[in-house]
């Protein structure tokens, strides 16, 4: 496969071609399933639905991967953490307070269906289109775990100064499960998996080793013991600096590279011969036009010749036209 190629750290041209979120909003087909699951989570745990959204691009776009659909917060609610999505306000959890409350026995009977999607996929994907297993990063999934919801994260932040035992220790269940997960979903059959530390950025550079780079690499050693070859990606948004901290001890074998990260930089932090991934800003898929094209040749001619993974910087938006995905596609197939 192409992509798997390019993730071994082949300088594959053009590059192969996936985005985050491909499957959402953005496609009418998309709102007709999540209308008939009757919500968010009854999406993700019905196997034939999530089946058909996670196909929905490929066979629209004809992607170069597919991504499971589910979501990083399936985990915690199968530790036992109550899980809802309010609507136009994203996911709402109690704030946790004691990591004793967590779990870990029963996740597996709860994020089965999770799993059996993965089956199905493996089945019913093209030969030629890899699948990418994922789950949140740690650091990231206790984010939502701590505050009970997204924002700025306070309590979080505060708590990784006042009671840094406490956030060890509940990084410590989620780093235990989420290598069960992944373990379960390479079981499964995904060809390769994805860590998303989206909020890895919050902190500070003493904190993003201990928390954020030091659970990543736990996980990646022994999921990689466990399955030899196994490649993963890890995608430390807005990590700045800590990119290339990351990049070199996070045990990852490609880097997601958020919007603001200037490629050439990244290349020159991370270590010689590092697949990246992305990092085309979403906001070009809306706007389209010029902007759209002017931006991808110029992100093409910086990555052609490197091993590379064409993505954005962040996921799709529920605004963006399919047309202008449709063109983004044949400019990357193209070459630029």
């Amino acid at each position: 496969m192409k992509f798997l190629d390019a993730l071994a750290g082949e300088a594959a041209w053009p590059p192969p071609l996936w985005l985050m979120r491909q499957a959402g909003r953005y496609l009418p087909e998309y709102r007709e399933v999540r209308a008939k699951a009757g919500d968010f989570i009854s999406l993700c745990l019905n196997p034939a639905l999530a089946e058909e959204v996670t196909l929905q691009p490929i066979r629209k776009f004809g992607f170069d991967a597919a991504i499971l659909f589910s979501d990083i917060l399936i985990l915690p609610m199968a530790l036992g953490q109550e899980l809802r999505f309010a609507e136009g306000e994203g996911p709402r959890l109690p704030s946790l307070q004691d990591a004793a409350l967590l779990k870990p026995e029963r996740a597996a009977a709860v994020y089965a269906p999770v799993i059996e999607t993965v089956s199905r996929l493996r089945h019913s994907l093209p030969k030629d289109v890899a699948l990418i297993g994922f789950a949140g990063g740690p650091a990231t999934v206790a984010c939502y775990m701590l505050d009970g919801q997204g924002g700025s994260f306070c309590r979080t932040k505060q708590l990784a100064y006042e009671q840094p035992a406490f956030v060890r220790q509940v990084l410590k269940v989620l780093s235990e499960a989420t290598v069960e997960y992944l373990s379960a979903q390479v079981k499964a059959g995904a060809d390769c998996l994805m860590l998303f530390e989206s909020w890895s950025g919050i902190f500070p550079p003493e904190q993003f080793r201990e928390f954020v780079i030091e659970p990543n690499r736990w996980i990646s050693d022994a999921l990689k013991k466990r399955h030899p070859g196994m490649k993963i990606i890890g995608f430390p948004r807005l990590a700045g600096l800590g990119l290339g901290d990351y990049a070199r001890d996070a045990g990852v074998d490609a880097v997601g590279l958020d919007s603001v990260t200037d490629i050439d930089a990244a290349r020159a932090v991370c270590p010689p011969g590092m697949v990246l991934q992305g990092n085309l800003d979403p906001l070009l898929l809306k706007l389209g036009g010029t902007a759209l094209e002017e931006a991808v040749r110029g992100l093409m001619a910086k990555v052609k010749g490197h091993p590379h993974i064409f993505n954005l910087g962040h996921g799709i938006t529920p605004d963006v036209p399919e047309a202008h995905v449709a063109r983004l596609v044949e400019l990357v197939r193209q070459g630029g």
